[in-house]
């Protein structure tokens, strides 16, 4: 299998090339991207609050793997790989519950919270078993943001470099983003979308405004200079966002004000502003005054991504939404109908992946040439060659690690 990329620009210096239409359609190629990417980098699985109290557990897919995230009585909230160190079966079998312990339902396996052996048939007859070594498999996790992080890899990436140096890069200092205490809002709405596209197609999406004119009449006549191509982003070295309005009173479908007040502790400059960022491989942080917006991205195949999208308020926003006193609808109407437009567009655009018309590539205008960063980070990753030469020397894509 050959990635064939001309790396210097196509003709007219305005253009530069995107990766062939195989990357998005080939079962190879999604195969190593679950292996070498989600597999190995930090994955942002759930919000910190979906495990309420000690028992509380939900499983997650990351890559090829089915992870139980779990609020343990001692250690916080940990991670495991769903398969018992007995014969493998997976031990939840739900997408979520509550338990004291963890039990494998094909020869009753139990596991602490914690992750240790603690029960099985016949186990005191057997005193050489190990309780850790055959306690179920660690991941690694991290809690930022409010959100629970996971990393399947044994030698994870430094966290700091590899995601807070990212929100570095993208946002400014941490501490701009930190102005908006993320960590202690609450979801007032969650929606999944199941989006038949490569989950590349979905960030390149994201990661540009060119389309913005064509296809969100609703955000442009809230953020104006959307209109123009113009997606948020850093000038100059400094963070610029993007403004409102000049008679837009709130992020909302309309226009209008959302009915409730900016977060405490946002600075003066973002209090009429909308910042968004990507966070390598599978995250997009969206900030406005007065609430949050984060996706989380789970590919399941080379032609399928599924979107997880929550919406995040002060607590006492969503607890007056609960009790019928506030009405969040047309804060999270307004993303709801980007998302859709969005995701419709890459639903569109992903069938021509295949295409003997795009099986060269196509192209980037100005506007779009950042998206150049994501796709060399990409050939990079994978170990894929993307010049003129690479149908004479370059390798395939590495062969997927085993899944373990």
């Amino acid at each position: 299998m050959i990635i064939d990329h001309l790396d210097e620009p196509l003709p007219g210096s305005s253009l530069r090339p995107t990766p062939p239409g195989h990357a998005y359609t080939d079962p190879s190629i999604f195969a190593s991207e679950q292996a070498e990417i989600f597999e190995k980098m930090w994955n942002c699985v759930l919000r910190a609050d979906a495990l309420p109290s000690v028992g509380h557990w939900k499983t997650v897919r990351i890559g090829r793997e089915e992870v139980i995230v779990v609020r343990t009585r001692k250690a916080g909230v940990q991670a495991y790989f769903n398969v018992c160190a007995h014969r493998g079966m997976r031990v939840c079998t739900a997408a979520k519950g509550r338990s004291r312990t963890l039990q494998c339902g094909y020869h009753a396996w139990t596991y602490a919270l914690e992750g240790d052996l603690v029960a099985a048939p016949n186990l005191t007859s057997m005193p050489d078993v190990d309780r850790q070594q055959y306690g179920l498999r660690r991941v690694q996790v991290r809690e930022w943001l409010g959100y629970v992080w996971v990393c399947l890899a044994e030698e994870p990436p430094d966290f700091d470099e590899a995601v807070l140096g990212e929100v570095r890069t993208r946002f400014g200092e941490i501490e701009s983003i930190d102005n908006y205490g993320i960590e202690s809002l609450r979801c007032g709405k969650t929606k999944t979308y199941d989006v038949a596209a490569n989950w590349k197609l979905i960030i390149e999406n994201f990661m540009e405004c060119y389309h913005c004119a064509t296809i969100h009449p609703e955000l442009t006549e809230v953020i104006p200079e959307f209109a123009d191509g113009l997606a948020s982003q850093r000038k100059n070295g400094e963070v610029h966002g993007s403004n409102f309005g000049q008679d837009v009173h709130g992020f909302t479908v309309d226009g209008s004000a959302s009915g409730f007040g900016e977060l405490p502790s946002i600075a003066p400059g973002q209090d009429r502003r909308y910042y968004a960022i990507t966070v390598k491989p599978q995250v997009f942080i969206n900030t406005v005054p007065d609430h949050v917006i984060i996706h989380r991205m789970f590919p399941v195949s080379e032609s399928r991504t599924t979107v997880v999208c929550d919406w995040l308020f002060l607590p006492e926003v969503v607890a007056k939404a609960e009790a019928d006193e506030l009405d969040l609808t047309k804060s999270v109407e307004l993303f709801h109908r980007v998302n859709r437009q969005d995701f419709e567009a890459c639903e569109l655009t992903q069938p021509s992946m295949s295409s003997k018309a795009y099986a060269g590539g196509g192209a980037l205008v100005p506007s779009e040439h950042h998206i150049e960063e994501f796709h060399a980070w990409w050939y990079q990753t994978l170990g894929l060659r993307r010049d003129a030469d690479a149908e004479d020397s370059a390798a395939a894509p590495p062969a997927p690690a085993p899944a373990a």
